[in-house]
């Protein structure tokens, strides 16, 4: 910070104007007024965005426009952002929220002027240097005199060597310091993630179906033992020879019954 003062002395003798400029002793009977002027304040304005990509806790990992990512350990839970324009915490946070934050610097400049005054009669002076006043209290206090000070009486510019001893001096100081206040605001703001999208209408939804659950097998069909099957031995050919073996013994059986009835004819004639 820098700062600059100026000083400014003035003083009444007889009827004429005497002005000086005293550096003032702190333990001196010194009457202080002190004024404050504004100027016009600036501000500058950075913004970063991003987009949470992990959630754990009160930890997140945010990837930045640039394509940097950023991780906030340990976010306390009194820490509070605005959220679709709602207070919200860290509690809050959900991975795809859009998230904002905007750096205010503001700096105010400001110039304190210090006005510092003491009345006496001059006691004593050492040309060019000093003078020795003494105060409204009896107490007498050396003053000292910046080189190349001009002083004005009845209207003839002087200098330090033409106080005397007797004389009525009020000597004013006054001081101004520039000073700059700089202030910083962080504003954090974010927005929820969009919801999934809605199937169109005549979309068809793909439904998926569980596979039946397979029966429970009591402890007795678990120890039943599965059914024997007989051989396949049959064929047709057995059948076909006792058909043969049929029709064979039904021809022996005519020929007999012919041979029989062929002798019963002979025997009766």
């Amino acid at each position: 910070m820098i700062s600059t003062t100026r000083t400014i002395v003035r003083g009444l003798l007889g009827g004429g104007a005497l002005c000086m400029a005293f550096s003032l002793p702190s333990a001196a009977q010194v009457q202080t007024s002190k004024t404050v002027s504004h100027g016009q304040p600036t501000r500058e304005v950075s913004v970063e965005r991003g987009e949470i990509v992990y959630v754990n806790g009160n930890s997140i990992i945010v990837k930045l426009d640039d394509g940097s990512l950023r991780e906030f350990d340990d976010v306390a839970e009194s820490s509070t952002f605005m959220l679709d324009g709602k207070p919200a915490h860290i509690s809050n946070a959900k991975v795809g929220m859009k998230l904002e934050k905007q750096k205010v610097k503001t700096t105010r400049p400001k110039v304190v002027t210090t006005v510092e005054t003491v009345t006496g009669k001059v006691w004593h002076v050492s040309p060019p240097k000093s003078v020795i006043l003494t105060l409204e209290n009896g107490e007498n206090q050396q003053f000292t005199v910046p080189e190349g000070q001009k002083f004005t009486i009845n209207g003839t510019e002087t200098d330090v060597f033409s106080l005397k001893k007797g004389m009525m001096v009020s000597a004013q100081r006054i001081t101004e310091v520039p000073e700059t206040v700089v202030e910083h605001e962080v504003k954090v703001s974010g927005t929820a993630p969009p919801p999934p999208p809605t199937p169109a209408p005549g979309v068809p939804i793909l439904i998926v179906m569980a596979p039946p659950a397979s029966p429970v097998e009591t402890a007795e069909a678990a120890t039943e033992e599965p059914a024997k099957k007989l051989p396949t031995t049959a064929s047709d050919l057995p059948l076909i020879g006792l058909v043969g073996v049929l029709f064979c013994g039904l021809s022996l059986t005519a020929m007999t019954i012919r041979i029989i009835a062929s002798r019963f004819a002979s025997s009766q004639s």
